[in-house]
């Protein structure tokens, strides 16, 4: 799989565990994120992820931010981006299951970095239901 990930400076040290993780096991890992602890806007580094994904250009993307939510904001203004903020596992699975979430966003602050692993591992690991969930999908968008 292609992934494209993007974090902000409270990111980081998740960004590096997932990145050797997501490349260990053959993924092709493009890193939009910041490499430094130093206070950065993290829009500059989620459009760049959400952006690919919009494109078709990766498979999926994850962001990572403090809290998740600005990254997960700044995500769902792409029209073709379902992105899902999480913060367990289980939140991980219906993501994908329920609403088809391309990006997993992290709240680094309020996950420890085995917890955001497992996330990541639900979140490629888990198939999209469809059926009475593609319906509900399709009427996200706006036009």
């Amino acid at each position: 799989m292609k992934i494209a990930i993007g974090n902000d400076h409270a990111g980081t040290d998740y960004k590096n565990t997932i990145t050797a993780y997501l490349e260990s096991e053959g993924h092709k890992v493009t890193n939009y994120g910041t490499d430094s602890d130093e206070s950065v806007d993290y829009p500059d580094f989620v459009h760049p992820v959400a952006a690919a994904v919009e494109a078709g250009n990766v498979d999926y993307g994850i962001i990572i931010c403090g809290s998740g939510n600005g990254a997960n904001m700044t995500a769902n203004k792409h029209q073709k981006v379902r992105s899902a903020l999480c913060w367990t596992k289980e939140i991980t699975a219906l993501a994908r299951e329920h609403n088809d979430a391309n990006v997993l966003s992290i709240p680094a602050r309020f996950t420890s970095e085995p917890q955001a692993l497992e996330m990541v591992k639900t979140f490629l690991n888990t198939d999209f239901e469809g059926g009475r969930h593609l319906r509900r999908v399709e009427k996200i968008a706006c036009s």
